[in-house]
């Protein structure tokens, strides 16, 4: 999935005591084996996922990955556990075709870029227009035979829940139901709430969970697993809200 010299390049970098890989973008002494940690708990979630394990789970690992693209760390992210967990059930767990749903507010550019040619890996991100890292424009629907495979949803500053659900529930959704996935993954950040100082949505904490009861139910339709991984949320606070209310969500009724 990512470039030998990346990956090379972040062992050097935290094997010599970190630095700046960006402006953005630091390494520590402990990150590398804090990112090889977060891409392996998705690598065996997807596992258990398609192995019959379980159904649901959830990797809440830093860093995040959605922005590290095949040959760039970038955004906090230093290696795109998402996108190896989905390259990983494809190439050796038989699953044939993956959803990648990215609800972070900021457009997983790196995913995107993964799969920029798959039609293997259906990928669809709402996100705020406009911010970091500037990508995602709705025009942008992916490339030679992945072309048509990526939606990407951007929506204004300000947007509430019910713009987020609406895209969810009339294009993200159904767009996956058309493409018959064996497994579905979310990137699941929780930086669009309200509070968070990062973006410029309206979420409230209850969004994220209706969000979540909306995939959850399409999965358990599809009957398909469901597995969601930890992406951006920068108040602390919220975080510690969101994130049990989505797993919450994902097991009531």
């Amino acid at each position: 999935m990512h470039d030998p010299l990346l990956v090379r390049g972040i062992r050097e970098l935290s094997l010599t005591g970190g630095g700046a890989v960006d402006g953005d973008t630091y390494v520590g002494a402990s990150s590398l084996r804090a990112a090889l940690h977060a891409v392996g708990g998705a690598c065996a979630m997807a596992r258990a996922l398609l192995n019959g394990e379980a159904q649901l789970a959830f990797c809440g690992v830093r860093p995040p990955g959605h922005h590290a693209e095949p040959a760039r760390a970038m955004g906090f992210c230093l290696f795109n556990n998402i996108a190896i967990a989905a390259a990983y059930a494809l190439r050796e767990l038989g699953a044939q075709r993956v959803f990648i749903l990215d609800w972070d507010v900021h457009h997983g550019n790196g995913t995107a870029e993964a799969f920029r040619h798959s039609p293997e890996v259906l990928f669809a991100s709402i996100h705020q227009q406009g911010i970091y890292p500037g990508t995602g424009d709705r025009r942008d629907t992916g490339s030679g035979p992945g072309k048509g495979y990526t939606l990407n949803l951007p929506v204004p500053a300000g947007s509430e829940e019910d713009l987020w659900l609406s895209l969810l529930e009339r294009i993200a959704l159904p767009a996956a139901a058309a493409f018959k996935p064996d497994l579905v993954l979310l990137s699941a950040g929780f930086d669009a709430h309200r509070d968070d100082p990062l973006a410029g949505c309206r979420l409230h904490t209850e969004s994220f969970a209706r969000m979540a009861r909306r995939v959850r139910d399409f999965a358990a339709a599809a009957a398909v697993p469901l597995g969601l991984i930890l992406e951006g949320g920068y108040n602390i606070p919220v975080l510690a809200e969101c994130v049990p209310a989505t797993l919450a969500a994902l097991t009531d009724g």
